[in-house]
């Protein structure tokens, strides 16, 4: 068993170190803003696990009607268009962390300002906000090469379907794409006429917005709008700012004002923008590239746009996204401390009749900036 110790001339003792513990931020704002429990959320939680037993939900889609239908002298009796439903499914299982400190009670506390027992539970909450992340993003971008289902909302990664899938240049695979084959709005337009031209469409998130009055004043506005969400690296979002071509950001800067439209929508908080209906945000966690062979690739970034439904999170009973089942033991005649945090979840993309539902993966070249 593994413990962390602080022995009488570590760095971190009080004679060393002001008294004020500095850690390090997470890179990553948390998907919360994302999670809802309707059909008009990007993530959709379902309840079905937390109100009773099981490890698994099954859910499904009916796709629309074919027929041409029938006029004058045409027989429709019996000529009736069966339903086509299609299912899929979330597996949910356990996720825990583990700290390990000494108690209160040693000289270990005793040599250091801060409170080892709350900073352990803190970093753990950290912990878990980051995993769900990394979660997500593994699941959207279709991130195979990570294999570990604890990295994958316990839920193995399929590759982006054939056809919910754009890169750069028209490349094939995202091993081909080179240092000119970097973010630009072009692709955003791209992506979003893929997606609500495909079959079955990829649906918008629905919200009521506003609309703002001479003089700076907003109105509510009941009317439903459209809009997706899509998720950028940072190293793609520096080269999208960066190109200075006719019809590209610095052309079109009003956009980045543009994300701090005020709605009730907690989806456009961190927004850097809007453009033609797609919210523009960014994360760190957003994957590499992946190659033919299926190897990563480290040069290439997998931005992602998002419909409703794209993911589904599932809890099991008395667990939520903000709920964690905390623990505490004491060994060693109560001088080392374990902290444990659990949640039984998981997360994965949608996908029906092996087609992603709700995601359109656009692949470009994407490396750190040089100044």
């Amino acid at each position: 068993m593994s413990t962390t110790n602080f022995p009488q001339n570590d760095a971190l003792a009080v004679k060393l170190w002001a008294r004020v513990l500095e850690t390090e931020a997470l890179k990553y704002t948390a998907i919360r803003p994302l999670i809802g429990t309707d059909e008009n959320s990007v993530i959709h939680l379902q309840n079905a696990l937390s109100k009773g037993p099981g490890d698994q939900i099954t859910y499904a889609i009916v796709m629309q009607l074919a027929q041409a239908g029938f006029t004058e002298n045409q027989l429709a009796e019996g000529n009736g268009e069966a339903l086509t439903t299609y299912s899929d499914a979330l597996v949910i299982n356990e996720l825990m962390g583990v700290v390990g400190v000494k108690s209160r009670r040693t000289i270990d506390q005793q040599r250091i300002p801060w409170d080892l027992r709350d900073t352990a539970k803190g970093r753990l909450r950290d912990w878990y906000a980051k995993r769900y992340s990394v979660e997500f993003f593994n699941q959207v971008c279709g991130y195979t090469p990570q294999g570990d289902v604890r990295y994958t909302g316990l839920n193995a990664v399929t590759a982006p379907s054939a056809t919910r899938v754009i890169r750069q240049s028209g490349r094939a695979s995202d091993d081909l794409l080179t240092s000119a084959d970097t973010f630009t709005l072009g692709l955003i337009d791209a992506a979003k006429e893929l997606a609500i031209t495909a079959s079955p469409m990829i649906r918008p998130i629905q919200y009521k917005g506003t609309s703002m009055r001479e003089g700076g004043r907003s109105d509510f506005n009941n009317t439903l709008e459209d809009m997706f969400c899509m998720y950028l690296h940072p190293y793609q979002v520096t080269a999208m700012r960066r190109n200075t071509s006719t019809g590209q950001w610095q052309d079109l800067q009003k956009m980045a004002y543009m994300g701090l439209k005020q709605t009730g929508n907690p989806i456009f908080s961190g927004a850097i923008g809007i453009y033609n209906g797609v919210i523009l945000r960014q994360a760190f966690d957003v994957t590499n590239g992946v190659s033919a062979a299926g190897d990563d690739v480290p040069t290439v970034k997998r931005a992602v746009l998002l419909g409703a439904q794209a993911a589904m999170m599932g809890f099991g009973q008395d667990n939520g996204p903000t709920k964690l089942t905390w623990n505490e033991e004491l060994f060693d005649h109560k001088r080392r401390l374990e902290i444990s945090a659990l949640t039984i979840h998981g997360l994965k993309k949608t996908r029906y009749n092996s087609v992603d539902y709700g995601t359109v993966v656009v692949s470009t070249y994407a490396a750190a900036s040089t100044f």
